[in-house]
């Protein structure tokens, strides 16, 4: 150290364990100020400048960058928040990477007549995927005009997040998903579209809708203990959103033109059949899907009105 008590760039970046040019680009974009000029006007720094450039490379080291080494460094209170970014950054990383890991997997397993169509799926999505595609699928296949928060919750019951470490199967029934929604909507011809969703039947789409939301979750219950479909509270808790929606009563007679009516509609049971897959667990009972839901309590109606 010099009588002034300051080093030279050189020393500074000699006690650091570091190089002369890494020092002078922290300096050169402000993360290390220097405490004044020699007579030469080369840079000098104070002993405190050893512990900041020790903290900003212990910062880079955790690829944290430059910016936000900046932002740690000018409040006290900032690197918690540029920690806790760095860790979503990881996170997300980490996601991508074990995607890419289980569908590497899946390319390997599978036999070479099956490697070119399975490569055309898994390459059609992202890493991890998106569900943007899914959304569009429901903004199609549902009836115009929902409320905004019916739609809501409709689109989070209906659609599945990829699992954060999936399974090769389940990477390859996702990227199928994702190819299913990506084709024509089963939805959008007049002609195939639910008698829920044509206007001209009368139909009040955001009570009929409000009022399955609440049926399936009704159903979810005894289908995770593996009852079979019955007459109860489920049952007429669906039964009657088709009711109230069209503005009659629930009957007999209704019920069981419900059931016919039901039956004739179209479905779309390769979307359900999918989603199970993704979100299949790793041991126990899959969770029901409103697809599963909607079978379950069909089935309910069609053993009462056959009965």
């Amino acid at each position: 150290m010099s009588p002034d008590g300051l080093w030279s760039i050189g020393e500074l970046a000699e006690r650091a364990g570091t190089t002369v040019k890494t020092v002078r680009f922290y300096s050169d974009r402000g993360l290390l100020p220097e405490a004044g000029r020699s007579a030469g006007g080369h840079r000098r720094y104070g002993p405190e400048a050893l512990d900041r450039l020790r903290t900003i490379r212990s910062l880079r080291a955790l690829g944290v960058p430059v910016p936000e080494v900046g932002r740690a460094l000018e409040r006290d209170d900032a690197l918690e928040d540029v920690v806790a970014g760095r860790l979503r950054d990881v996170g997300a990383q980490l996601a991508a990477l074990r995607w890419r890991e289980a569908a590497l997997h899946l390319l390997q397993g599978c036999t070479a007549e099956e490697r070119a169509d399975r490569l055309r799926l898994v390459g059609a999505v992202s890493a991890p995927p998106g569900t943007a595609a899914l959304a569009r699928f429901w903004r199609g296949w549902l009836p115009p005009r929902l409320p905004a928060r019916l739609v809501s919750e409709i689109l989070e019951h209906a659609i599945p997040q990829p699992p954060d470490d999936p399974t090769p199967d389940q990477v390859l029934a996702f990227a199928r998903l994702h190819a299913f929604v990506s084709g024509p909507c089963p939805g959008t011809a007049r002609q195939r579209r639910p008698a829920a969703h044509r206007p001209e039947e009368g139909y009040r789409p955001a009570v009929l809708y409000g009022g399955l939301v609440e049926a399936y979750g009704l159903a979810a219950q005894p289908m995770r203990a593996g009852r079979p479909p019955h007459r109860g509270e489920a049952l007429d808790c669906f039964v009657s959103a088709y009711a109230r929606s069209r503005g009659t009563r629930d009957t007999p007679g209704f019920r069981l033109g419900l059931r016919g009516q039901l039956a004739a509609d179209p479905r779309i049971d390769r979307y359900w059949q999918l989603v199970a897959e993704v979100t299949a667990p790793e041991a126990g009972p899959p969770e029901p899907t409103p697809g599963a839901a909607h079978d379950w309590l069909l089935a309910a109606l069609s053993e009462e009105t056959a009965a």
